[in-house]
């Protein structure tokens, strides 16, 4: 019966559909995710212009944080108001505020206009996902994961490369960082308005904006503990106390606000679904190796090899191939086998195989060597990534599937930025250290501040020698310390996938067309099903045949028989009355299709 109200409620769509789809969902993510990091290059150029050196980080913070506190909003708001219109409002934010950037006359301005791209941002990552889950059964939805990976890893090379060539072109300028974006949006738009025919179901659902506002304040408040730690403030500060406790708080009052929601944007019940909990923590900790290394590695390129920003992205290239092929490969697979446990686990332990090679690496590696190792950690981010997603999807609920799906992504976001403080810290201090004492054992006379302060990656490749020799090899020790780090982060999230309970894909099975029921029939139908599902909701909890009935109608996890016979019959049994008495007597100019 589960099946006939998904039939009734979205419609099936062709492989080709799917990929005509994908082409919006794919064009819009990569926008949107090439928007996060082509800024970067172009950073010391708009402070030059702008000024306001001091709020230097604020320009790429901003982003990161409503990036990542507005994620599981989108999902839970496209409940209410539909995926498509939802994913086009945050491409409309999108572009909007890619042109305020461009249009920006201070760094006020632009710090603002970036914060509202980052909410465009954290819509178009989640809803792509969550349509993706909506159109596309667990089953098939492998062969199509790996492209979404892959425009992921595209994305962290492409923006970079982008920015410099925008920054070097004389008749461009740093404007058309923000510029360049919007035509492809504007195309996304426009191929998503065409092909996406996904029907709005009207849910029973409330805003709640007590666990809105909650989350949002114990998210934001850790996101600038870890933004802006260590660069405006110490970490041994009262802001590091005061944003810290305030976080906390609103975590706990978070906590309180889901449990009496009517409608939670994250469910209690989620955190009670093994496979969402597991799925989570590796996420964050596939998020804190990842953007870990893909931060600081450029630093290695750049840096230590003396490569420019152009070259350095294309170093990465290799990732980004492997990323792609082990995302498509493995996604066919499992489509063909319906097994995809291996996945996550082989791929989080390629992962701390390619940190670990990465620590090894020092000033006279080669090019060849670099390849091979970040290919070997694409590889592992390749199986991974998509795999986590579609372990979760497949267990969640169908009323579940956007909040599990942003829940999901809020975390890889948020271990993004705990990996990126964290190791950022880790390679200050270690820097610190070893120049400090190698300056010292060289004999050179130190500077007031303990340390010489260091310019840009081609000033440091015109120091005189010892010094240049002494920097060089205090970066590739600190970064080596970063990428070790990374390793046991890896392990962990290998041991949090080796937990997971490898549960059968869904599949989407057609549904046999019913026998022709007279209008009475099915208003007789709908009622038993409303009396069933108000008995179902009613009961005591104690056992019955009815309720192990229904109970047996939910998809087999570890949830108690009580919630899975409730769940059903929120899910299907009620939906599946209301739309048996609608057709049965549709208001006027409406009908439900059966």
């Amino acid at each position: 019966m589960g099946r006939l109200v998904a039939q009734a409620e979205r419609r099936q769509y062709s492989h080709r559909e799917i990929l005509e789809v994908m082409a919006g969902l794919m064009l819009a993510m990569l926008t949107s995710m090439i928007s996060t990091s082509v800024v970067g290059t172009a950073l010391p150029t708009i402070v030059g212009e702008l000024g306001g050196q001091d709020q230097y980080s604020w320009v790429a913070s901003a982003t990161m944080l409503t990036m990542t506190v507005s994620t599981p909003l989108w999902g839970k708001l496209s409940d209410l108001f539909g995926r498509k219109l939802l994913f086009q409002t945050s491409l409309a934010l999108f572009v909007a505020a890619s042109l305020a950037a461009g249009l920006s006359q201070d760094m006020g301005q632009l710090i603002a206009a970036r914060a509202v791209q980052g909410l465009g941002v954290g819509g178009l990552s989640a809803l792509s996902q969550v349509i993706l889950g909506d159109i596309v059964s667990p089953r098939e939805r492998g062969r199509y994961s790996g492209y979404m990976g892959a425009v992921f890893g595209l994305s962290t090379v492409a923006g970079p490369l982008l920015g410099g060539f925008i920054v070097d072109t004389d008749w461009l300028g740093w404007r058309w960082c923000f510029y360049v974006v919007v035509p492809f949006a504007a195309v996304a738009f426009f191929v998503i308005q065409k092909f996406l025919k996904i029907e709005h179901v009207r849910r029973d659902t409330t805003v709640d904006i007590w666990g809105a506002f909650t989350i949002t304040a114990s998210a934001s408040a850790l996101m600038l503990l870890l933004t802006l730690g260590g660069q405006e403030f110490e970490w041994n500060s009262f802001w590091t106390y005061a944003l810290a406790a305030i976080s906390l708080l609103m975590l706990a009052l978070a906590v309180l606000a889901e449990q009496k929601s009517r409608d939670p944007i994250l469910p209690p019940r989620l955190f009670r679904n093994p496979t969402f909990v597991l799925t989570s923590i590796a996420s964050l900790l596939v998020g804190m190796a990842m953007f870990g290394a893909m931060i600081y590695l450029p630093q290695y390129l750049q840096i230590v090899k003396g490569l420019s920003p152009t070259n350095s992205g294309l170093m990465t290239l290799p990732m980004v191939v492997a990323l792609f092929l082990a995302g498509v490969i493995s996604g066919k697979i499992v489509t063909k086998t319906g097994k995809w446990k291996i996945f996550p686990v082989s791929g989080l332990l390629i992962v701390a195989i390619g940190l670990f090679l990465l620590s090894r690496l020092h000033v006279d590696s080669s090019e060849w060597l670099i390849g091979f190792d970040v290919a070997v950690l694409g590889i592992g981010l390749g199986l991974s990534m998509q795999m986590l997603i579609l372990a979760a999807q497949n267990a969640s609920e169908p009323r579940d599937m956007a909040s599990t799906t942003s829940g999901v992504s809020f975390f890889r976001s948020l271990g993004g930025a705990v990996g990126v403080a964290a190791f950022g810290a880790i390679l200050t201090n270690r820097l610190k250290d070893e120049m400090a004492g190698m300056l010292q054992a060289a004999g050179i006379n130190l500077p007031a501040g303990g340390t010489p302060k260091l310019g840009s990656p081609e000033a440091i490749q015109h120091l005189a020698e010892p010094v240049k020799g002494i920097v060089l090899e205090s970066f590739t020790r600190g970064l080596e310390t970063v990428f070790l780090v990374g390793v046991p982060i890896a392990v962990l999230g290998f041991v949090a996938t080796l937990f997971l309970k490898e549960l059968p894909l869904r599949t989407n099975q057609p549904v046999a067309a019913p026998q022709t029921l007279t209008k009475d029939d099915m208003v007789l139908a709908g009622l038993l099903l409303e009396l069933i599902a108000q008995r179902v909701e009613n009961t005591n909890g104690h056992p019955s045949a009815l309720l192990s009935a229904v109970a047996r109608m939910a998809p087999p996890d570890e949830r108690p028989e009580r919630e899975r016979a409730r769940s059903v019959a929120h899910d299907v049994l009620r939906p599946t009355s209301r739309a048996l008495i609608a057709q049965a007597a549709p208001p006027e100019k409406e009908r439900v299709t059966l």
